[in-house]
């Protein structure tokens, strides 16, 4: 992974860890897509929030967060799924 990947992770996760109290009571159990330190949208499944994150951001700066109430990161999910067309 880039320093700038790499970067664009620990932000949006720093971010979503922020938020994660609020997100809880209106979004548990979705996936956030995320760019630059914002949601910018929630999708049902991990693999719906990939796909428009590749669609929308072809430079791979983006993550990928569960609203759950433990936070992971999956930003790195994003960069480990393989690169062909799911």
């Amino acid at each position: 992974m880039t320093d700038s990947k790499r970067a664009a992770v620990e932000r949006n996760y720093e971010a979503f860890r922020q938020r994660l109290p609020e997100l809880l009571a209106t979004h548990r159990g979705k996936f956030a897509l995320m760019r630059e330190g914002d949601i910018t949208e929630f999708f049902d499944t991990a693999r719906d929030a990939y796909l428009a994150g590749q669609k929308l951001y072809p430079d791979a700066l983006f993550s990928v967060q569960e609203v759950t109430d433990t936070p992971a990161d999956l930003g790195f999910f994003s960069h480990a799924m393989p690169q062909h067309h799911v």
